[in-house]
């Protein structure tokens, strides 16, 4: 059965033309929070997809009425009215890992690929990192190592705030999350 919402119609038919034109991609952003214990509200779409597939991945966009606002080696965003889609492109190992071992989950918006909490937590610190004033990046990691704490490969979570030299604040907030 499709998903009935607006936000679910759209994620489906982007999910549908990337597919058919054979582009891996995983939720990640806000959206994915959902499929690791976290739910808030948000309203644009957040895609981890191959660097290789970018031009690909625009002509199919394209195709669906989108227009691209910026594109870059690292990223693209893309409008439709006021449907809003991001998508950060995999082309350093790490990430293209992230996007290799993201697994298809039952999403409320369909069966989804989502990268896990880790790499969902490695994102939301390197955009904290790349922009301070993103404070919603904090509360999301916070509520993120607070919900899965039991499960989460803490070495791994460490290794991302040690790349981007932030293990202190890694262990300012542990403590909060057992």
């Amino acid at each position: 059965m499709p998903p009935a919402s607006r936000l679910g119609k759209q994620i489906a038919e982007v999910a549908a033309a990337l597919n058919a034109a054979g582009v891996h991609f995983a939720l990640i952003g806000g959206l994915a929070l959902a499929s690791h214990k976290v739910v808030r509200a948000t309203q644009d779409v957040d895609l981890l997809a191959d660097a290789d597939k970018a031009d690909e991945i625009e002509a199919e966009l394209l195709k669906l009425g989108y227009r691209c606002l910026h594109r870059s080696a690292d990223a693209a965003n893309y409008v439709r009215g006021d449907e809003c889609l991001d998508f950060l492109y995999a082309h350093r190992p790490i990430a293209r890992r992230l996007l290799a071992d993201a697994v298809e989950l039952q999403t409320p918006l369909g069966d989804l690929r989502v990268v896990s909490a880790e790499g969902l937590i490695g994102f939301k610190l390197q955009g904290l990192v790349n922009d301070p004033r993103r404070t919603q990046d904090l509360e999301d990691i916070r509520a993120l190592l607070r919900a899965n704490r039991a499960t989460l490969d803490i070495e791994q979570v460490r290794g991302y705030f040690r790349l981007f030299g932030r293990e202190s604040l890694l262990d300012e907030l542990l403590p909060g999350t057992d």
